[in-house]
């Protein structure tokens, strides 16, 4: 920035994941997680530092909180115990990164509507319910995103115009029975209810390492979340609170809310910015 003559100073290198967690405690100090759902995936959580061996082992001096932040990076996290299926690995070879990112895969907004259509696409090929399949753009990568999938699962109308508009648009399926749309919308249904319980499943595995929302925590925890899968799809987004009922239990879960913090990642950065410029 020097040679260009560019009168700047780098007061903060943060990703969108820390930013969340910035902006969501600055207006609530209850939160304790920032996690991203949109077009990638990932989460931070505020970590007692006296819990992290690293610096224990280098000797680090300790923060005066008694805090610090950890990113997680979730979206690179892979077990043998995930729900991957014969599409996901397709997925995963095909991609710019095979082997990486697999939570990331399941998860995100970038891929939940390319799931969808390699699962159309198997389909396709083993029957004729949706035509044709060199006639359509079954073969094609992302033909199919995720808003279309939101719109589609979220289709209120009663012959599902909505789902026969987005095939036709996006796939070139055209002429589909009813039956055939009713079964598209299970398809996302599955493919995006799979998402929002893996998702949750992260959050409470993070709440549990921290040692919140346990039997006998009385404390309030906030999760904040930005990202467009979780802002703009609705459906998503009901999921996901109903996994975190269910893994934690009626009780608990009272005490644990999860908050859109729309922007946070911007914010955050302007806050955490901020707090370290000198006047």
């Amino acid at each position: 920035m020097e040679k260009q003559g560019v009168d700047m100073r780098v007061a903060a290198l943060i990703n969108d994941t820390v930013g969340t967690l910035a902006a969501g405690r600055y207006n609530d100090e209850d939160v304790v997680v920032g996690v991203i759902l949109g077009t990638g995936s990932n989460a931070a959580y505020v970590e007692e530092a006296s819990a992290i061996p690293k610096l224990k082992l280098e000797g680090g001096e300790l923060p005066k909180s008694g805090n610090m932040v950890i990113n997680t990076e979730w979206g690179n996290f892979y077990s043998p115990c995930l729900p991957i299926t014969e599409y996901d690995q397709a997925l995963d070879e095909e991609s710019l990164n095979p082997g990486e990112q697999i939570f990331e895969k399941l998860v995100s907004g970038m891929y939940l509507g390319e799931i969808v259509r390699r699962v159309l696409l198997k389909i396709a090929s083993q029957s004729s319910i949706l035509g044709d399949v060199s006639h359509t753009n079954l073969k094609t990568r992302f033909s199919l995103r995720t808003p279309d999938i939101s719109a589609m699962h979220h289709d209120g109308t009663p012959d599902l115009r909505v789902v026969a508009e987005k095939l036709a648009d996006n796939l070139r399926v055209r002429d589909t029975s009813l039956d055939t749309r009713k079964m598209v919308v299970e398809i996302c249904d599955i493919v995006t209810g799979r998402s929002a319980r893996l998702a949750a499943a992260g959050i409470v595995g993070i709440l549990r390492k921290i040692g919140r929302a346990a039997p006998g925590d009385e404390r309030r925890s906030v999760v904040a979340i930005d990202g467009g899968l979780f802002e703009h799809y609705a459906e998503f987004r009901k999921r996901l609170e109903a996994t975190l009922v269910e893994l934690l239990g009626e009780e608990a879960s009272r005490l644990v809310e999860v908050k859109l913090t729309k922007d946070g990642s911007g914010l955050g950065a302007a806050l955490i910015a901020a707090a370290h410029s000198q006047y």
